[in-house]
């Protein structure tokens, strides 16, 4: 029996919720919604509600094309709980996404899984790069300064922080961030909007 017949055997248990999260998460990183993901797999939407809820088990004639909708391996939807995957409700430290930016030197990587109401990141400022110009987006932020060193500007005020330092501020007011040091900066960042909706002038 492989692993695909054996999800279809179990029972309904941990492991059908923990697939069941894992499909959730899947659809939410691809924005689709449940009545997309459904027609694109040919399944009722019922069907894939209650997958996802951990009440009925992954079958193997649903695994296949609830997979190839989700442009994935069917593997990759079995987890027994000794893999580390990414969860309706963790990011794994390797499995982390990153978040397109045109600005030089600035990286981004995705520290909130799909369904959190709050945007997590590792903002990652090489020496030298900053935002290519003031943005303003709807929310508010927080960050705190893990590593080096960032010249912060809010509403124009600058404010230069160090390791340890932190901020906070309505993501209304115009802002923008470089690193004037020599060494790497990294950050961790936390909007109230979404990863699409976040923009750094970047």
């Amino acid at each position: 029996m492989d692993i695909l017949d054996e999800a279809a055997a179990k029972p309904k248990d941990e492991a059908d919720i923990r697939v069941g999260r894992r499909v959730r998460a899947l659809r939410l990183e691809r924005k689709l919604s449940l009545a997309e993901l459904a027609a694109k797999a040919g399944i009722s939407i019922g069907a894939l509600s209650q997958i996802e809820r951990g009440m009925s088990s992954l079958r193997v004639k649903i695994i296949w094309p609830l997979a190839a909708a989700l442009d994935i391996e069917p593997s990759a939807l079995i987890t027994d709980g000794s893999e580390a995957v990414n969860d309706l409700y963790c990011v794994r430290a390797d499995k982390r996404r990153s978040i397109p930016v045109k600005s030089e030197g600035i990286a981004k990587a995705l520290l909130s899984p799909p369904a959190a109401t709050l945007t997590g990141m590792l903002v990652t400022v090489e020496a030298g790069g900053g935002t290519a110009e003031a943005y303003a987006h709807a929310g508010h932020e927080f960050g705190f300064v893990m590593t080096g060193e960032v010249e912060l500007v809010v509403d124009a005020t600058t404010y230069t922080l160090k390791a340890g330092d932190s901020f906070a501020f309505k993501s209304t007011l115009l802002h923008a961030f470089g690193n004037p040091g020599a060494e790497r900066c990294q950050i961790l960042w936390v909007n109230t909007t979404k990863p699409s909706e976040v923009r750094d002038g970047a």
